[in-house]
């Protein structure tokens, strides 16, 4: 089977094509490199947002549930379970008892522990699958039987590899809970004292995470796949200093006369997701003894499926019927960066939020845009 009907394949199982709109159905074909689509154009194509959100009502939701549990018996087991043996370590169990005494904080970290304890399955475990997706979809190659976990399908080195990609990807959000302490904004010594030691947990926790699946990389005994994984991690941190941003670091759009918004988006979006995945995938196919070919093939469906992936979550805020009062959305998102492009003046209602962006009115913004053009 060729690898891009097997990656149609397995894309189809992982997103639920079926459940999908004509919308996201093309990004996911922008995703897959088969067709040249300016996808900023279906935000601006005679139509505004609400009237897409209309069309969005009249398709079922994907059930991520159950194409998650779908590709997991393509993979022959529970991808759930891959990074299972570090969270339940002594020293996860020790980071969790300290995490109790935050409670009651708003430091961000708890919201980061949540996400990944309620959301895992839908959001962290998939890119681990998506990696055995690819490695059984390309098979391998002269490989020594003992390496091969013939139930799977997979080479027990590529399942190391999707469970040192979860980990790296967690390490990354983890550290992202990091809050930048100025004591002005923290005049309470309690206060102040609780984002102090949720930081020290959030870094430490991090640190962990990271330094395992360095150890697990480095076991694999493949120079390249180490560099090519550590330049992924680097585009990861260069992907948190990119473009303008308030003083916690959360992002901003630039002006509009700066860059192309598709340009602008894309960058960012690789850099802090599409690397890590292509260079995943990349790896697996490496590990498998493939070509060079087939392994740029590889980077290039996971670099495209997680933009198509970050487009799809970007839209989801401005599908709903209306503004939900208090919730906040990414402001580099595609539809309020491909919206500045034509109205320069939507810059001025978010640099207020330069200092912060929860100075930002969002329920503004969100109308603005969602109106279209």
């Amino acid at each position: 089977m060729s690898l891009s009907r097997s990656t149609f394949k397995c894309s189809q199982a992982l997103l639920s094509y079926n459940s999908l709109t004509n919308l996201n159905y093309s990004f996911l074909k922008y995703a897959a490199g088969s067709v040249n689509i300016h996808f900023k154009k279906s935000f601006h194509k005679d139509v505004s947002l609400q009237n897409v959100a209309g069309k969005l009502a009249q398709n079922q939701r994907p059930d991520w549930n159950r194409a998650v549990s779908e590709a997991e018996k393509i993979v022959g087991y529970p991808t759930s379970f891959l990074s299972l043996r570090w969270l339940l370590s002594d020293e996860i169990a020790n980071v969790a008892l300290h995490l109790r005494k935050l409670v009651g904080s708003n430091h961000p970290l708890l919201k980061t522990a949540k996400s990944l304890l309620y959301n895992g399955r839908n959001n962290m475990q998939a890119w681990g699958l998506i990696v055995l997706l690819i490695s059984k979809a390309a098979g391998h190659l002269n490989v020594d039987e003992m390496e091969e976990d013939k139930a799977a399908g997979v080479l027990h080195s590529q399942r190391a590899l999707a469970e040192v990609t979860e980990m790296i990807r967690t390490s990354h959000l983890v550290h992202k809970g990091l809050v930048n302490i100025y004591p002005e904004m923290y005049p309470e010594p309690a206060v102040l004292n609780d984002m102090t030691f949720g930081n020290k947990i959030a870094l430490l926790s991090g640190d962990y995470l990271l330094g395992n699946s360095c150890a697990e990389l480095a076991a694999l005994r493949n120079q390249d796949l180490v560099e090519l994984m550590s330049s992924a991690v680097r585009d990861l941190t260069e992907g948190e200093f990119l473009g303008r941003r308030d003083k916690q670091n959360n992002p901003l759009p630039s002006p509009p006369p700066h860059t192309a918004a598709l340009a602008d988006w894309t960058q960012r979006n690789v850099l802090s997701a599409g690397s890590l995945l292509g260079k995943s995938c990349q790896g697996t196919l490496k590990l498998a003894g493939h070509s060079t070919q087939l392994q740029d093939q590889g980077y290039k469906f996971g670099k495209h499926l997680a933009l198509a992936w970050q487009a799809c979550l970007d839209l989801e805020p401005f599908t709903g019927n209306q503004y939900v009062p208090g919730a906040m959305f990414s402001l580099t998102s595609a539809p309020v960066m491909f919206h500045l492009e034509s109205e320069p003046s939507l810059l001025k209602e978010i640099d207020k939020g330069l200092e912060s962006v929860q100075n930002v009115d969002y329920a503004k913004v969100h109308s603005i845009v969602s109106k279209g053009p």
